[in-house]
């Protein structure tokens, strides 16, 4: 399913205050139990958030040999041969905003994606950010970068002679999850989840209903902890709502 720029920003802005867990709540109401979410060796390279519609991409081990005295600048000549013929990027051409770049990688220990190419579609096209199975090399500089990385490995090898681009906007496998372009892809610091576009709204509906639900009780537990309030319990507590989960709780002031 595709969806305008201004469907976007509505979608975007109905799941903009939701942790993943919350849309994994949304996913259980609309009775995807075992769907969705992905594995927890997918993690961020930081602690973030981020959200956007999957733009698909799939690569694949290589299967040639590097040509027999291809050193020096015989091998320069030979890797400039490669990303122009077989490590291609297409999508990145294609990039649009609210891009979120899902990227099966066959779970390959390549550095596809670096602190350069990497931030080239979120500079110029305004893309949000990567989910990899595989892993991503220049990790530092990624992490100084503030792009969005989820991923399986921090990983050193360049693409030569390790993996070739097979095809993008297309179905792909990205650790166990079957992801369709469009699809709108959520991730945090408890991973990766992603919502297939049909059930976008409707997952929306019921996540909202279980993170509200949440929300005033955990302001009344930061205000008798004595936290100071954050984003994450943006909600208005009245002092009926305090007395009512004062009396629920149990809490005395002691």
């Amino acid at each position: 399913m595709e969806f305008t720029l201004s469907q976007k920003e509505e979608i975007l802005n109905l799941y903009d205050k939701m942790r993943v867990t919350d849309v994994r709540d949304g996913m259980d109401w609309m009775g995807f139990h075992h769907y969705g979410t992905m594995s927890e060796k997918m993690r961020p390279l930081w602690p973030t958030k981020a959200m956007g519609f999957a733009k698909t991409s799939r690569y694949i081990p290589y299967d040639r040999p590097v040509p027999q005295g291809a050193v020096g600048d015989k091998y320069t000549e030979w890797s400039n041969w490669f990303y122009k013929e077989v490590c291609v990027y297409p999508w990145m051409d294609e990039a649009q905003k609210y891009d979120m770049f899902v990227i099966d990688q066959s779970n390959l220990s390549v550095g596809l994606m670096g602190s350069m190419n990497s931030l080239m579609p979120l500079v110029l096209k305004g893309a949000i950010g990567y989910v990899i199975d595989g892993g991503i090399r220049d990790t530092d500089e990624v992490i100084d970068e503030q792009i969005p990385v989820w991923s399986k490995k921090r990983i050193q090898p360049m693409d030569q002679a390790r993996i070739q681009y097979e095809n993008h906007n297309c179905k792909i496998n990205c650790d166990g999850v079957c992801v369709n372009p469009g699809d709108l892809v959520v991730a945090d610091g408890d991973g990766v989840i992603v919502v297939p576009s049909d059930v976008i709204y409707d997952v929306a509906k019921y996540a909202a209903q279980e993170m509200n639900n949440d929300k005033p009780a955990r302001k009344w537990l930061y205000l008798r902890r004595g936290l100071d309030f954050d984003g994450s319990v943006d909600v208005q507590l009245s002092p009926e709502m305090i007395d009512k989960y004062d009396k629920q709780f149990g809490y005395t002031d002691k």
